[in-house]
């Protein structure tokens, strides 16, 4: 005999939670289902541990998606100032890092007790290691099927996620039920991730691993200036995973080493000055020191003042648009994200149900629209998992 709900949200992380809350407030009768033993394990391990919740520089054009348009109905309905709203309601402490980045001065625990508490308020059902073993729909509704029992439903929100971190227990659950629902999908692809090299460039990186830098990392058209940092198997930081979500296989990234600065007029201005010195000690003075000894290598170490200004000027031209070819990336288990997903163009712009399966909603980062490093990922979560919620 199947326990029967309103609604019945699987995925009990950002999405889920914020949906299953603001169903249940509405009175409607709310289940959640996850396969994980704890509710909202991504967000206890944003942030570094303090949950990057959301940024007070939200606008559309800062989300992928072969729509870019879809998201602007749900970010302008539910904002950074109605969620930041929630977080005062509970007293939790908050600080703005860079770029309009917000994060909790204590423990992202705070924001996941918060959303568990607002559904415990609205009387929303969360059971955990619940398996999903078959989704049907009949004229009663949609029937959950899992290794605890039947459960049923009018109403279905999927908010599993997508295929980033996958020993966080991330699964294609959230593709497998829209597909077989008739639902397309776009490209998927990792997204805020970490980039790999090979060759040379490989052996240039393993040498710097663990230096940080400021760059502005481009590609054919976004820019983005934040750190960089070299690893073991190519380059991460800020800058690297934000310039990830638009780099493609085949295609170059340039970095200029020093933004804003006029790399020509000061190499020009050292040999002038201390022409006696080594390139490795000018270089030293601008990038960190293992750097700017490798880079110095590179163009042939020596006194400043016996190069010539042609020499000078090549490499003031490298320190501004450093060209590298990634070889790829470190895939789904290091990509904070997944790119592409349920095809927006069969989605209610203003409610993330199905338009050909009433009913049937789907939000957070199963549906193709992903946002900047920095918080817009969560806000895309909280406002869809709220636009939902109010027509679940």
């Amino acid at each position: 005999m199947a326990k029967v709900f309103d609604a019945i949200v699987l995925g009990a992380g950002a999405a889920g939670l914020m949906c299953a809350m603001t169903a249940g407030a509405r009175g409607r009768r709310v289940l959640v289902l996850d396969h994980a033993e704890e509710a909202g394990k991504k967000i206890l391990i944003s942030g570094g541990g303090r949950c990057n919740f959301t940024n007070l520089e939200i606008r559309p054009e800062r989300f992928l998606s072969a729509n870019p348009h879809f998201a602007r109905s749900a970010l302008a309905r539910y904002t950074a100032s109605d969620f930041l709203a929630l977080v005062a309601k509970h007293g939790i402490a908050w600080h703005e890092k860079t770029l309009g980045q917000l994060f909790c001065d204590g423990s992202a625990r705070e924001i996941v007790a918060m959303l568990l508490a607002e559904c415990a308020a609205a009387a929303v059902d969360i059971r955990l290691r619940h398996r999903i073993t078959e989704v049907t729909r009949s004229a009663d509704g949609f029937s959950i099927a899992t290794d605890h029992g039947l459960f049923q439903a009018n109403a279905l929100v999927i908010a599993t996620g997508g295929l980033s971190i996958p020993k966080m227990g991330a699964t294609g659950l959230a593709y497998d039920i829209t597909a077989q629902f008739g639902l397309k999908l776009t490209e998927r692809r990792p997204g805020l991730v970490p980039l790999t090299f090979g060759g040379a460039e490989l052996e240039m990186m393993r040498g710097l691993a663990g230096v940080a830098f400021p760059v502005v990392a481009s590609g054919d058209r976004q820019r983005f200036a934040e750190a960089a940092l070299f690893t073991h198997r190519g380059l991460s930081g800020p800058a690297i995973l934000q310039i990830s979500s638009y780099w493609r296989e085949g295609r170059p990234i340039a970095l200029d080493l020093l933004p804003g600065r006029q790399p020509d007029s000061e190499l020009r201005e050292a040999k002038r000055a201390r022409p006696n010195a080594e390139l490795r000690s000018i270089l030293a003075d601008m990038l960190p020191q293992r750097l700017a000894r490798v880079l110095a290598e590179r163009f042939g170490d020596g006194a400043i003042g016996q190069m010539p200004d042609r020499k000078l000027l090549e490499i003031a031209q490298f320190l501004g648009a450093w060209q590298l070819l990634p070889a790829g990336s470190e895939g789904y288990a290091k990509a904070e994200v997944t790119l592409g997903g349920v095809d927006t163009a069969g989605l209610s712009q203003k409610t993330l149900e199905a338009k050909n399966v009433p009913g049937l909603f789907v939000i957070g980062e199963a549906v193709d629209v992903t946002g900047w490093l920095g918080g817009y990922n969560f806000q895309w979560a909280w406002a869809s998992g709220w636009c939902a919620g109010q027509a679940a």
